[in-house]
């Protein structure tokens, strides 16, 4: 990087003026997108027959969004006096570069583009956008911008987070402790977790269950820590930076958690809260079926009531740590002639903790390992059920038939938890390519020192900010009781994007050393591919965006 810099400081309200500018006039094309999708789905009847206007025009809400929570970060820390000249470049790349891709096309995936013509916006109204984000786009792509902010990032030392996140000392306290954590008992020791496809010691989540992350929402009156959404994202985002199995230990502690705290009877709250919270029992979610995937209404594993018992009988794939676990919240259908969601009920269903050699020491329920390629450390299985006993008392909520609402209300958290998990696995990703880059050397200077090894950096450190942003933008808006499904399922929908880059380009500064599985790189590329299809594929987070973002137009 031997071009002379542009001036080592930015004038900042002139930045954060622009930047509204931008971000307003991405606004406005959102709008016009909108009143055309409008159009298309008063004229098509269904999402399905334009699926891919529909979806496009759920990415281009998702960058809007993305762009104004960016813009939001930047005026909070400027009002704090803390808007620094790095934070001021991540702000103008980000808003700049997904500009740009609203014009010219935004990547839904590596061979889908979201435009704005497909979604049917007018040429007028596309030209005045461009027209509008022009200045502000050929700076803020522009290689004296890109190289500065690489120039400042060589400064930082090694393993910091680029950029000032904008968290208050709470949270930036937690954010320390679990860093510090991860750094003494994660970390050293994640790669040979994965590569021996080990579970996570039992040690480790004993000192998980001290620092108090199975119970970090929880109420204080039931052993919690009583704290929100937001510190859930700290503690994920960071643990995951450090190995998404452990960063995930937590996420089906929170689902069990939140569907007993919001639809139990006050005894399963006391019976199973305090013990959720405090790591004595660990839970698993099982709802997954082999025919079923996200259509939940088509579930078939029945519970038949036999006097005080439900007899259970089906199967059920993609449990996640099942073998551990003490409680399942066991997703069933209980009035096999109510159809569709109707007939659903959750049942918490106790089991005995099994090892690898009896994975399953229960009656009526046996099951399988699923190897997989990454997002390991807690062991994917297929279970089956064959008569297996669950006690009437254990129906959720004490009725039958409410399993499927009761599993919809824990549907924001779960998905803005995984937009942390994935932001964490993005940071970790951009952690090894800049500490790989900053030593490799080739052709007698580090490989940091050429433009398209630091432009990857770049980008990454950008769109890990403006995905952490986004994040928690979505847990704050459920700290406040707000309905955000549709900022949930943005955040999540962006993040698992962004991960999966962020690995892809961190692999591609490795080289050939990227491929080898001695390199932590390669086993942070296979955990980030999972969270595109967990919690909600793409392609189904972008149609039930699409949906919100629709509701009354037919």
């Amino acid at each position: 990087m031997t071009n002379a810099a542009p001036p080592a400081t930015y004038p900042s309200t002139t930045v954060l003026a622009e930047a509204g500018s931008v971000i307003s006039a991405a606004e406005r094309v959102l709008q016009a997108a909108k009143a055309s999708m409008q159009g298309k789905l008063a004229a098509s009847g269904s999402l399905d027959d334009c699926q891919h206007a529909a979806h496009s025009l759920s990415w281009l809400a998702t960058y809007v969004e993305a762009m104004r929570q960016l813009g939001g970060w930047a005026n909070r820390l400027a009002e704090e006096h803390a808007l620094g000249e790095l934070e001021q470049l991540l702000l103008t790349i980000g808003l700049a570069e997904y500009a740009a891709q609203i014009a010219g096309g935004i990547p839904m995936s590596q061979g889908e583009f979201a435009r704005l013509k497909d979604i049917g916006v007018e040429t007028v109204e596309i030209r005045r956008f461009e027209d509008a984000i022009a200045d502000f786009v050929a700076e803020g792509t522009g290689d004296g911008v890109k190289r500065r902010l690489a120039e400042l990032i060589a400064e930082l030392p090694p393993g910091e987070v680029i950029g000032n996140a904008g968290l208050d000392e709470t949270h930036t306290a937690i954010q320390e402790q679990m860093r510090r954590f991860c750094e003494a008992e994660v970390t050293p020791h994640a790669q040979s977790w994965h590569l021996t496809n080990a579970y996570i010691p039992l040690e480790t989540i004993e000192k998980l269950s001290e620092l108090g992350v199975f119970g970090i929402t929880l109420p204080e009156d039931y052993g919690g820590l009583g704290l929100g959404k937001e510190a859930m994202c700290v503690v994920s985002e960071e643990l995951s930076r450090g190995y998404i199995g452990v960063g995930s230990l937590g996420t089906r502690s929170e689902i069990a958690g939140e569907l007993i705290l919001g639809s139990g009877t006050e005894e399963q709250k006391q019976k199973y809260l305090p013990k959720i919270a405090s790591g004595e029992i660990l839970p698993t979610a099982v709802f997954t079926e082999p025919d079923t995937g996200s259509d939940l209404a088509s579930l078939k594993t029945r519970a038949v009531r036999e006097g005080d018992v439900y007899k259970v009988t089906g199967q059920k794939t993609w449990i996640t740590h099942p073998v551990r676990a003490d409680l399942m919240t066991l997703l069933v259908r209980t009035d096999p002639n109510e159809p569709g969601y109707k007939g659903l009920s959750m049942l918490l269903a106790e089991k005995p903790r099994g090892t690898d050699d009896d994975p399953f020491p229960a009656p009526g329920m046996s099951g399988g390992e699923i190897e997989v390629l990454g997002y390991r450390g807690m062991k994917e299985f297929d279970i089956s059920f064959d008569g297996f006993e669950v006690p009437v008392s254990q129906i959720l909520g004490g009725v039958e038939g409410q399993g499927f609402k009761q599993l919809m209300a824990t549907f924001e958290s779960a998905r803005i938890q995984t937009a942390a998990r994935a932001v964490g696995v993005a940071q970790s990703a951009l952690d090894l390519a800049l500490a790989y880059a900053r030593e490799r050397v080739q052709f007698g200077r580090p490989i940091y020192d050429f433009p398209r090894v630091a432009n990857k950096i770049v980008m990454m450190a950008v769109e890990v900010m403006i995905a952490r942003q986004l994040t928690y933008f979505a847990a704050r808006e459920k700290d406040l009781g707000r309905r955000c499904d549709l900022e949930a399922g943005m955040a999540k929908l962006l993040a698992a994007r962004v991960a999966w880059a962020a690995a892809d380009n961190a692999l591609q500064i490795h080289g050939g050393n990227g491929f080898a599985l001695e390199y932590p790189i390669s086993r942070v590329l296979c955990d980030a591919r999972i969270l595109n299809i967990f919690e909600g594929a793409a392609e189904i987070q972008a149609q039930v965006i699409a949906r919100r973002l629709l509701e009354g137009a037919n």
